[in-house]
Protein backbone atom coordinates (compact mmCIF):
# COMPACT_ATOMS: atom_id res chain seq x y z
CA UNK A 1 0.00 0.00 0.00
CA UNK A 2 1.26 3.09 -0.99
CA UNK A 3 1.91 5.92 1.76
CA UNK A 4 -0.74 8.15 0.17
CA UNK A 5 -3.50 5.30 0.49
CA UNK A 6 -2.47 4.52 4.01
CA UNK A 7 -2.95 7.79 5.11
CA UNK A 8 -6.23 8.43 2.91
CA UNK A 9 -7.85 5.38 4.59
CA UNK A 10 -6.09 6.04 7.92
CA UNK A 11 -8.24 9.54 7.63
CA UNK A 12 -11.25 8.04 6.41
CA UNK A 13 -11.05 5.58 10.25
CA UNK A 14 -12.63 8.79 11.37
CA UNK A 15 -15.67 8.94 9.03
CA UNK A 16 -16.79 5.66 9.47
CA UNK A 17 -16.44 2.41 7.59
CA UNK A 18 -18.06 3.43 4.40
CA UNK A 19 -15.14 6.04 4.52
CA UNK A 20 -12.78 3.61 4.74
CA UNK A 21 -14.50 1.77 1.66
CA UNK A 22 -14.59 4.48 -0.60
CA UNK A 23 -11.18 5.88 -0.12
CA UNK A 24 -9.65 2.25 -0.81
CA UNK A 25 -11.64 1.78 -4.10
CA UNK A 26 -10.88 5.69 -5.40
CA UNK A 27 -7.39 6.29 -3.83
CA UNK A 28 -6.02 9.34 -2.04
CA UNK A 29 -5.90 11.01 -5.94
CA UNK A 30 -9.25 9.52 -6.65
CA UNK A 31 -8.07 7.25 -9.84
CA UNK A 32 -5.37 5.38 -7.53
CA UNK A 33 -7.55 2.92 -5.28
CA UNK A 34 -8.07 -0.46 -5.72
CA UNK A 35 -10.79 0.29 -8.00
CA UNK A 36 -9.10 2.88 -10.58
CA UNK A 37 -11.86 5.02 -12.62
CA UNK A 38 -12.96 4.86 -16.09
CA UNK A 39 -16.12 6.96 -17.11
CA UNK A 40 -17.29 5.18 -20.35
CA UNK A 41 -18.61 1.22 -20.09
CA UNK A 42 -16.17 -1.53 -20.51
CA UNK A 43 -15.57 -5.32 -20.31
CA UNK A 44 -13.77 -6.38 -16.83
CA UNK A 45 -11.56 -9.24 -17.11
CA UNK A 46 -14.29 -11.43 -16.36
CA UNK A 47 -16.15 -10.09 -19.18
CA UNK A 48 -18.59 -7.92 -16.66
CA UNK A 49 -20.42 -4.18 -18.35
CA UNK A 50 -18.55 -2.30 -15.70
CA UNK A 51 -18.26 1.90 -15.42
CA UNK A 52 -17.11 4.58 -13.33
CA UNK A 53 -15.56 2.74 -10.07
CA UNK A 54 -16.56 -0.67 -10.51
CA UNK A 55 -20.05 -0.49 -10.94
CA UNK A 56 -22.14 -3.16 -12.73
CA UNK A 57 -25.43 -3.99 -13.24
CA UNK A 58 -28.54 -3.16 -15.95
CA UNK A 59 -28.28 0.75 -15.80
CA UNK A 60 -24.95 0.83 -17.84
CA UNK A 61 -25.14 2.44 -20.97
CA UNK A 62 -23.09 1.04 -23.73
CA UNK A 63 -21.23 4.15 -24.97
CA UNK A 64 -22.34 6.80 -22.08
CA UNK A 65 -20.00 9.20 -20.49
CA UNK A 66 -20.43 9.32 -17.07
CA UNK A 67 -19.16 12.62 -15.35
CA UNK A 68 -16.47 12.15 -12.13
CA UNK A 69 -19.89 13.65 -10.19
CA UNK A 70 -21.79 10.49 -11.56
CA UNK A 71 -19.21 7.96 -10.74
CA UNK A 72 -18.95 9.20 -7.11
CA UNK A 73 -22.35 9.31 -6.88
CA UNK A 74 -22.99 5.43 -8.12
CA UNK A 75 -20.03 4.19 -5.76
CA UNK A 76 -22.01 5.98 -3.38
CA UNK A 77 -25.21 3.56 -3.98
CA UNK A 78 -23.29 0.47 -4.83
CA UNK A 79 -21.33 0.73 -1.04
CA UNK A 80 -24.63 2.00 0.60
CA UNK A 81 -26.13 -0.92 -1.08
CA UNK A 82 -23.71 -3.77 -0.15
CA UNK A 83 -23.44 -2.40 3.65
CA UNK A 84 -27.47 -3.01 3.94
CA UNK A 85 -26.60 -6.65 2.39
CA UNK A 86 -23.61 -7.46 4.30
CA UNK A 87 -24.03 -5.94 7.40
CA UNK A 88 -26.92 -8.05 9.13
CA UNK A 89 -24.29 -11.47 8.53
CA UNK A 90 -21.65 -9.43 10.37
CA UNK A 91 -22.06 -10.51 14.56
CA UNK A 92 -20.62 -8.48 16.94
CA UNK A 93 -18.79 -4.47 16.82
CA UNK A 94 -15.96 -4.71 14.62
CA UNK A 95 -13.27 -2.13 14.16
CA UNK A 96 -14.14 0.49 11.52
CA UNK A 97 -11.19 -0.22 9.22
CA UNK A 98 -12.02 -4.01 9.36
CA UNK A 99 -15.71 -3.01 8.58
CA UNK A 100 -13.97 -0.98 5.95
CA UNK A 101 -11.81 -3.62 4.28
CA UNK A 102 -14.56 -6.13 4.26
CA UNK A 103 -17.34 -3.56 2.61
CA UNK A 104 -14.44 -2.85 0.09
CA UNK A 105 -14.13 -7.06 -0.50
CA UNK A 106 -17.59 -7.44 -1.02
CA UNK A 107 -18.39 -4.49 -3.80
CA UNK A 108 -15.62 -6.53 -5.70
CA UNK A 109 -16.51 -10.21 -5.47
CA UNK A 110 -20.79 -9.34 -4.65
CA UNK A 111 -22.29 -9.79 -1.53
CA UNK A 112 -23.89 -13.20 -2.15
CA UNK A 113 -20.24 -14.38 -2.16
CA UNK A 114 -19.31 -12.87 0.62
CA UNK A 115 -22.21 -13.98 2.36
CA UNK A 116 -21.80 -17.70 1.29
CA UNK A 117 -18.01 -17.45 2.11
CA UNK A 118 -15.71 -19.02 4.54
CA UNK A 119 -14.15 -15.66 5.21
CA UNK A 120 -17.73 -14.88 7.16
CA UNK A 121 -18.01 -18.24 8.60
CA UNK A 122 -14.18 -17.20 10.42
CA UNK A 123 -15.67 -13.66 11.56
CA UNK A 124 -18.85 -15.46 12.58
CA UNK A 125 -16.55 -17.95 15.35
CA UNK A 126 -14.91 -14.91 16.52
CA UNK A 127 -11.42 -15.72 14.07
CA UNK A 128 -10.92 -12.34 12.53
CA UNK A 129 -7.56 -12.96 11.84
CA UNK A 130 -8.44 -15.87 9.97
CA UNK A 131 -10.82 -14.00 8.36
CA UNK A 132 -8.75 -11.67 6.86
CA UNK A 133 -6.67 -14.17 5.55
CA UNK A 134 -8.78 -15.80 3.79
CA UNK A 135 -9.02 -12.59 1.62
CA UNK A 136 -5.54 -13.85 -0.25
CA UNK A 137 -7.79 -16.72 -1.36
CA UNK A 138 -9.78 -14.21 -3.72
CA UNK A 139 -7.39 -13.90 -6.58
CA UNK A 140 -9.27 -15.39 -9.72
CA UNK A 141 -11.35 -14.08 -12.34
CA UNK A 142 -13.08 -15.81 -15.32
CA UNK A 143 -11.09 -19.14 -14.05
CA UNK A 144 -6.96 -17.20 -13.55
CA UNK A 145 -5.00 -15.44 -11.11
CA UNK A 146 -4.60 -11.69 -11.91
CA UNK A 147 -1.64 -10.16 -10.59
CA UNK A 148 -4.07 -7.06 -9.85
CA UNK A 149 -6.44 -8.73 -7.35
CA UNK A 150 -3.50 -10.31 -5.61
CA UNK A 151 -1.74 -6.87 -4.70
CA UNK A 152 -6.15 -5.44 -3.85
CA UNK A 153 -6.13 -8.08 -1.32
CA UNK A 154 -2.92 -8.17 0.22
CA UNK A 155 -4.15 -4.05 0.59
CA UNK A 156 -7.61 -5.20 2.03
CA UNK A 157 -5.76 -7.85 4.26
CA UNK A 158 -3.36 -5.22 5.61
CA UNK A 159 -6.34 -2.50 6.11
CA UNK A 160 -8.68 -5.92 7.57
CA UNK A 161 -6.19 -6.26 10.18
CA UNK A 162 -5.57 -2.72 11.78
CA UNK A 163 -7.30 -2.74 15.00
CA UNK A 164 -7.11 -6.45 15.75
CA UNK A 165 -5.11 -7.35 18.86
Amino acid sequence: MTAGMRSSVLAATAVGALAVASALITGPGGNDGLEGVRHTPYRDVAGVLTVCYGHTGRDIIPGKVHTEAECRKLLRQDLDTVARQITPYIRGPLPVATQGALYAFAYNVGAGNFIASTLLRRLSAGDRKGACDELRRWIYAGGRKWKGLVSRREIEREVCLWGQS
